[in-house]
């Protein structure tokens, strides 16, 4: 392969890869669910539905507590989506290395794909000031219907991008995300926060602090001209 391709494309995460927004989306959902009669704490965001889409966390409470009715759900979905705003606009705070990595990036094309809703995605990214280094590029679940474990977002980020998913590396820290890239035939790099209690899946490539971030493409994009 040419020692003068592209740099690779680098797809981002954005709820705990490259912003510390779920503890506060813990918090936050600790505070909304349980007066619907859904009990659920913090704790539990963190250990069982880490960047899952918000929906399937609610039907899974739903089926273990009883169901809501539509009203019910929309209504608590609009204040869980007021209470995290005001939390992320008060708080929210870049992961540690992430800045500096960027900056370091800066010669690859970047993109962020999430599972959030495209508002929420922006109100990060301007909030924490990394906005620049993506500029449009962002890509919510929302906006195209479909959701990571699902590869499709990040194939339609690619797409988008104009980037074969073999020159696309995906950077998640989330299970769910992790498994999307794979199965989009991507390179992908896991930030795992949570070595003691979380493997990286075979065949992603494992850290544990995003000021590893830098090195690691250096690595794959040398892999990739060999």
């Amino acid at each position: 392969m040419s020692q003068t391709q592209p740099p690779l494309c680098l797809l981002f995460d954005s709820d705990g890869t490259l912003v510390d927004s779920e503890p506060l989306l813990a918090r936050a959902m600790a505070d909304t669910f349980p007066p619907f009669g859904l009990p659920f704490s913090a704790e539990q965001y963190m250990e069982e539905f880490r960047g899952v889409r918000f929906l399937d966390i609610v039907q899974e409470l739903e089926r273990r507590f009883g169901s809501l009715a539509d009203d019910q759900r929309q209504i608590m979905e609009d204040r869980l989506r007021a209470n995290m705003a005001e939390r992320m606009q008060q708080e929210l705070v870049p992961i540690a290395g992430i800045p500096q990595a960027l900056d370091a990036l800066a010669d690859h094309p970047k993109a962020v794909a999430s599972n959030g809703p495209i508002a929420k995605i922006r109100l990060a990214m301007a909030t924490t000031g990394l906005a620049p280094h993506f500029g449009d590029h962002l890509f919510s679940a929302y906006e195209l219907g479909v959701w990571k474990p699902d590869p499709g977002l990040y194939l339609a980020a690619a797409e988008a991008m104009g980037v074969s998913p073999e020159h696309c590396v995906v950077i998640d820290d989330a299970a769910v995300g992790v498994e999307a890239g794979l199965k989009a035939g991507m390179q992908v790099i896991h930030i795992n926060h949570f070595p003691e209690e979380e493997d990286t899946p075979e065949g992603a490539v494992g850290i544990t602090h995003a000021d590893q971030l830098v090195d690691t493409i250096e690595r794959l994009a040398a892999k990739a001209t060999m």
